[in-house]
């Protein structure tokens, strides 16, 4: 289960990035749920869902496709509360206490009836409409084999090295992902297997743990 402390280093973490990409990002409204249709369809492609020739789940990318998803949906969720982290945490941990049953289309929809691709379908359909569901993206959680601590890990740890990049000159084109001989996401996999995720200071830990390296190569 997400716990409230990850849910709120998460909501501040996307809250900063955000504002990173644009420091009046609140106003400018942008449609973050737009992209959670994009990257559900690249969920299935990386799933499969063509009946008519033979394919392959890549499971790693179909992954980090769910977490790129939650990236947008936390958010659209600091979006309807005008970018107030409190209330939307609140917003947050009342979702997840939400039913497994979804009204759409006229229908009443048992989450966990669906299988996985009709589960991606079902997220693209709410994402179009504007409307997001916890309990269907737990359940998407589960069938791609990650837990809210794997969610919360893969998150952390995307959202550090992004910061990460964006100090150290990657905007300018002076970053080089390339150090001590692995790119830079290797040694970030590498530095979480060091450190508690549970560590009340995760990603602060994390981001000096890359730093050091960076420094020291």
């Amino acid at each position: 289960m997400l716990t409230q402390q990850q849910a709120e280093v998460m909501l501040t973490l996307q809250a900063n990035m955000n504002a990173k990409v644009n420091p009046d990002w609140v106003k400018a409204a942008y449609p973050y749920l737009r992209a959670v249709v994009v990257e559900g369809a690249e969920a299935m492609e990386h799933h499969g869902w063509k009946w008519w020739k033979k394919q392959h789940c890549d499971l790693g990318q179909l992954q980090m496709e769910l977490v790129d998803i939650w990236h947008f949906t936390l958010s659209h969720i600091l979006l309807l509360t005008g970018g107030d982290e409190q209330q939307a945490l609140e917003l947050l941990m009342q979702q997840l206490e939400q039913d497994q049953q979804i009204k759409f289309d006229n229908k009443t929809i048992n989450i966990k009836e669906l299988d996985l691709i009709s589960k991606l379908e079902l997220k693209i359909a709410l994402a179009a409409v504007r409307r997001v569901s916890v309990p269907l993206f737990a359940a998407l959680l589960e069938d791609c084999q990650m837990s809210w601590k794997d969610l919360y890990c893969q998150y952390v740890g995307k959202n550090v090295l992004n910061f990460f990049r964006q100090d150290h000159g990657y905007k300018e084109g002076t970053y080089d992902k390339h150090w001590l001989g692995r790119e830079d996401n290797e040694h970030l996999v590498e530095v979480m297997t060091e450190i508690d995720s549970e560590h009340p200071e995760f990603q602060h830990v994390l981001y000096q743990s890359l730093k050091d390296r960076y420094e020291g190569r």
